[in-house]
């Protein structure tokens, strides 16, 4: 049988990169719509980083089992779940009079947006060449970090004139068209469409073992928990930053709008976007993963380092090292290959969700620790029922950041690099 079409190729694809968008739009929306869920829910900065953390909470939680149910059951039905539960959850967040139920429906959210990744990359595995995983991985973050950019100023502007609910629960409306696409068009594997799948003959023939079993074999891999804990730090606390803390900071310590602030973390999003498959062409060119993600997650580490040190330095030096950061912070795209080299295929999707549970496990943690530093440290100021925080205690948040990414950088150096031989 011939190879799969391009074009077929990049269709797959690109509804489970359309699905991913909406995860990651939904996963930021909090920094964009701060303001509002403070006044409206009465919130409080702890407050407002555990209602975010929802999302990752659930995220975190389906990450191990849904690398291996993918692994089991193919990609195509995850996606068409998820996508249906996204929808329900966008609707319960926007209709929400409570926080609890509030946090019911980013829950829901996060748990749907949870299958995206895993999926996206065993969908990957079937219709792409090898040598092009990590350009794909790349481009995949890319296209979700979009949905993320769409969270800024144009959501923004779209609450301004809608109100939050009536967007968010539009947002929802979307992912269950989205769904039905899915049902009617996406498939596992080439063979499907009557194809040859890039997948090796070998690894559709193992025979197949039990969930407890595929858990018990990654469990004697080290790289794929090592790298958890690395992108922990790496993109955990990118995420934190740009996804709730960044827009706050920047405009309480700076004096500038939120949508100013928004378009600020955007444009960081954009350089995170495009430092996914920058690294990942260089990576697929070097056949190398440890040594770029290295780097990359170096220029993040030393860019948040200024940010720590001066938080109110001038915006015009404070923007283009933030940029720096982002795009070295794109790197942790790489850490999916890496993993996915450090393992028998067979337990790709599992490989890649303890993977992607380190981005979340770090997210998670940091942005209601944050919360709680700030209030620590509030000094009673309020304006339209909204905290203000002073530098000082930006600054105490920034330096428990910047401490799981310094170790997050040794784990790294832990990890131990195969060598791949190139393919086609």
């Amino acid at each position: 049988m011939p190879l799969p079409p391009p074009r077929l190729a990049l269709l797959m694809w690109g509804l489970a990169a359309a699905f991913y968008l909406f995860g990651f739009f939904q996963r930021v929306t909090p920094a964009s719509l701060a303001p509002d869920l403070m006044r409206d829910f009465a919130l409080s900065a702890a407050g407002l980083g555990n209602l975010s953390a929802f999302y990752y909470y659930a995220y975190a939680a389906v990450q191990i089992p849904t690398g291996v149910l993918v692994d089991r059951f193919g990609p195509s039905r995850m996606f068409l779940g998820g996508a249906l539960l996204a929808g329900a959850g966008s609707l319960v967040f926007a209709a929400a009079d409570t926080t609890l139920v509030a946090g019911l429906g980013r829950a829901l959210i996060g748990a749907a947006h949870g299958v995206a990744w895993v999926s996206m990359l065993k969908l990957v595995t079937h219709w792409f060449a090898p040598s092009r995983f990590a350009t794909l991985s790349g481009l995949s973050l890319a296209a979700g970090t979009l949905g993320a950019v769409l969270a800024g100023p144009p959501l923004r502007w779209l609450a301004d004139l809608f109100g939050w609910r009536a967007v968010i629960g539009a947002s929802g409306l979307l992912a269950l068209a989205l769904a039905v696409a899915i049902r009617l068009t996406m498939r596992d594997d080439p063979t499907a469409r009557g194809f040859a799948s890039y997948l090796p003959k070998g690894d559709k023939d193992a025979p197949r073992t039990s969930v407890a079993a595929d858990l018990r074999a990654i469990l004697r891999y080290p790289n794929p928990w090592l790298l958890a804990l690395v992108n922990s730090g790496v993109c955990g606390a990118f995420l934190a930053f740009t996804g709730l803390w960044g827009v706050p900071l920047l405009s309480q310590v700076h004096g500038i709008s939120v949508a100013q602030a928004s378009l600020v973390t955007s444009s960081m999003l954009v350089l995170f976007a495009a430092g996914g498959p920058a690294f990942g062409l260089w990576s697929d060119r070097l056949q190398r993963r440890k040594l770029p993600f290295a780097i990359g997650g170096g220029v993040m580490l030393a860019g948040f380092a200024v940010l720590t040190a001066a938080p109110a330095a001038p915006l015009a030096l404070l923007v283009p090292v933030l940029l720096a950061a982002s795009f070295g912070a794109g790197s942790m795209a790489l850490s999916f290959g890496f993993a996915k080299e450090s393992a028998p295929l067979r337990l790709q999707g599992t490989a890649t969700g303890v993977v992607n549970a380190g981005v979340m496990l770090g997210t998670l943690v940091q942005m209601p620790v944050i919360g709680l530093i700030l209030d620590s440290r509030w000094q009673g100021v309020a304006v339209a029922g909204v905290r203000q925080y002073d530098v000082a205690a930006f600054q105490a948040g920034l330096v428990f950041l910047l401490s799981w990414i310094a170790a997050a950088m040794l784990l790294l150096a832990a990890t131990r690099e195969q060598r791949r031989a190139s393919s086609g």
